[in-house]
């Protein structure tokens, strides 16, 4: 075993108590009601002239649990001013470069002023719709609005009555689906046939509505794509932007029909406003193009495209598409990380974008001209996760950035240098908690390939540690240096534990070969992985006792779960199985987007069954000894509950010590607060029951 940087990695908030009497005695260990009740920050939107940050920060009411989000205005000309609550009543708020502020209040449009005082002044309704407004995007010149609302494809306009739609024929509730019409349910809602997210623009005169809405993608049949823009089910306002001269839009849509559930291919179309069908810029291409970013200058469309068609998890190159040319140039496919934002600088000289790299995700400096990579260097330490980054002129960037220790907090960097913090959000409601230490290790793993992980523990505590083996999902993914309000390493640490979580083969970050090489091998290189890195985890770091020990997943990970319990059963002392694969024929046939699993296993269960078998953990049940806890979500559509049904009721029939916790009303995720609460209480009591049966 190797082990590299070994180094604890102190919590963002402990900046707030240099000059605090606190020490770790004198604070609690985080819980779950900590994590539920953490406030949230939302992405910062900069107006134009580089003075002022717009953010959301939402709360959550420690007794009721309701939430709700506020406004607020951060100067960014004075480091030492407050943030300042605005008083409006609304959300998604972002500046257009009109200098006004639009945001989203009763599901209309409405826009205000700001002042560099935190007033509001002016305020008044900008869109009067007949459908409620989902999101929305405006024209640089403020001439015009671009918004999303659910209606059905044949509609030509927003007054449109589709109310009457049904899954005919009636009278009765069953919902009828014909054979050739792709999705019956996607993530966790059922389909309304000929219904998607569409895209309309708005005509604006004096920040009023003037005229009637036009949708971008043309009258049903006459060439355009029948599909949700943004792109369901995750989709968002990166799916949208017009044309810096307001002349055109550009948006992302996947064409829906048959063969929506087998395709990944995504596409960036044009409209002109013209009343024409849109024209697809990235025909030509068959897998994901994403993410249309036009230069400011409207001499470029820098987007990102995958290359192989079906394969979710393929990398993601940054590609500038040349407005007057129409010559499309690849800026990274010699650089071997997967960029998941963009953005430009004001002057249109740099792009600036986001990928995993090796347990973070840092900001990276694109020359568009030479085709030049760099990596920042944007915070002391490691980057931790960054996102939602706004360049400004002169090299100056707003962007969040969060870490394993502590929730996202805004940054002010300038001249490409080091950042400085503008807000307080969790930090000092961090700083009151017992702290833990985050380190970094790596080792050799399956085929001699470096693997790297992470161990979160209580800092400052005496005494052996039992493990918890973190097992993250995807399976293309990655257990990086982020604050999650789910799956939270800290947390789980607070409760005296030390959580170990390894980046196995087919984990994002670390080069696309490496995340291409779970590939039809889910449980080979993987499980060696976590082998050698649970071993490695226990030589680095002696104070864990590797005697007491449990793993826990969710998804792939809850798949794996199922999977040791079956071929690494006598290991651990117990398991935390969420939303786990038990078996993989039943589950290709119930689960809803099928490219995933016909790429990872080499087509569909029919053409390939022996794959699905090799890996199958209903094959293993006789091998089953460890206590597993199960969790489900019945609005989970991507693994259906009844695979964690299955793996329960195979649990009780060999006798094994268990637990089943059902949500009727929570997804692949638990996201509900008072189901989080339940969630995290119920993971800790059933750890506490086999790794501290003396307390």
């Amino acid at each position: 075993m190797t082990a590299r940087n070994r180094v604890a990695f102190p919590l963002a908030s402990a900046i707030a108590l240099l000059a605090s009497p606190l020490v770790a005695q004198d604070r609690a260990p985080m819980s779950a009601q900590d994590l539920v009740t953490m406030p949230r920050l939302g992405a910062p939107s900069v107006d134009p002239s580089g003075r002022m940050a717009v953010y959301s920060v939402t709360t959550t009411d420690p007794e009721t649990y309701e939430r709700s989000s506020t406004l607020y205005m951060r100067s960014l000309a004075d480091m030492d001013a407050a943030p300042v609550a605005l008083d409006l009543t609304g959300g998604d708020a972002r500046f257009g470069g009109d200098g006004w502020l639009y945001y989203l209040h009763d599901d209309q449009v409405w826009r205000t002023r700001i002042g560099l005082d935190g007033s509001v002044s002016e305020t008044s309704q900008v869109t009067d719709l007949p459908r409620a407004v989902n999101g929305f995007q405006v024209a640089r010149d403020g001439s015009q609005l671009a918004i999303w609302t659910d209606v059905a494809r044949s509609c030509t306009d927003l007054s449109c009555d589709d109310s009457a739609k049904t899954y005919e024929p009636g009278p009765g509730t069953g919902l009828l689906f014909e054979g050739d019409g792709g999705f019956i349910r996607h993530w966790d809602s059922w389909e309304t046939p000929g219904t998607y997210s569409r895209v309309f623009v708005v005509p604006l005169e004096g920040g009023r509505q003037a005229g009637a809405a036009s949708p971008v993608d043309g009258a049903i049949g006459a060439g355009g794509p029948s599909g949700d823009t943004p792109t369901a089910p995750f989709g968002g306002s990166e799916d949208v932007a017009f044309a810096p001269n307001g002349q055109g839009l550009y948006f992302t849509a996947r064409e829906s029909g048959q063969t929506e559930p087998y395709s990944t291919n995504l596409d960036i179309w044009f409209s002109d406003f013209s009343g024409n069908a849109p024209t697809n810029l990235t025909d030509a291409n068959e897998a994901l193009d994403a993410l249309p970013t036009p230069s400011p200058d409207g001499q470029y469309l820098a987007y990102v495209a995958m290359e192989r068609p079906t394969y979710e998890a393929d990398r993601q190159v940054v590609m500038l598409r040349d407005l007057r040319t129409g010559v499309v140039t690849p800026l990274t496919k010699d650089f071997d990380r997967s960029f998941g934002s963009l953005a430009w600088t004001p002057d249109s000289r740099w792009i600036v974008a986001t990928a995993q790299d090796v347990l973070d995700t840092p900001a990276f400096r694109i020359d568009p001209r030479t085709r030049e990579v760099v990596r920042l260097d944007l915070m002391a330490g490691n980057e931790a996760h960054i996102g939602n980054v706004v360049p400004l002129d002169g090299g100056g960037l707003v962007f969040t950035r969060d870490s394993i220790g502590a929730p996202a907090e805004m940054y002010l960097a300038r001249n490409w240098d080091q950042a400085a913090p503008l807000t307080d959000i969790a930090m000092s409601l961090m700083g009151h908690l017992t702290p833990v230490s985050v380190e970094r290790f790596s080792f050799t793993g399956a085929g001699g390939d470096t693997v790297w992980g992470q161990i979160t523990k209580p800092d400052g505590v005496s005494g052996q540690l039992p493990a918890i083996l973190y097992v993250h999902g995807g399976p293309q993914g990655s257990f990086n240096d982020g604050w999650s309000s789910r799956w939270n390493p800290r947390v789980v640490a607070s409760q005296g534990y030390a959580v170990i979580s390894v980046d196995f083969h087919g984990s994002t970050g670390y080069g696309q070969a490496f995340t291409d090489a779970i590939n039809r091998d889910w449980g080979g290189k993987p499980l060696e992985d976590l082998q050698k890195g649970l071993a490695a985890a226990l030589q680095f770091d002696t104070q864990i006792d590797g005697s007491r020990a449990c793993a826990m997943g969710a998804s792939y990970g809850g798949y794996m779960m199922n999977w040791i319990a079956g071929n690494w059963p006598d290991r651990f002392d117990c398991l935390v199985q969420h939303d786990g694969l038990f078996d993989m024929r039943s589950f290709y046939f119930t689960t809803e987007e099928l490219w995933f699993p016909r790429w990872d296993f080499g087509g569909g269960y029919l053409e390939n069954p022996e794959a699905y078998e090799k890996w199958n953990p209903v094959n293993h049940v006789d091998e089953w000894q460890t206590p597993m806890l199960v969790i489900t979500g019945m609005k989970d559509f991507r693994v259906p509950y009844t695979q964690g049904i299955a793996s329960f009721t195979a649990l009780q029939e060999k006798h094994i010590p268990s637990q089943l916790l059902v949500f009727p009303d929570e997804n692949h995720w638990v996201l509900k607060p008072k189901n989080s609460l339940q969630w995290h209480n119920t993971v800790f009591a059933w750890l506490d029951r086999w790794l501290k049966p003396e307390e």
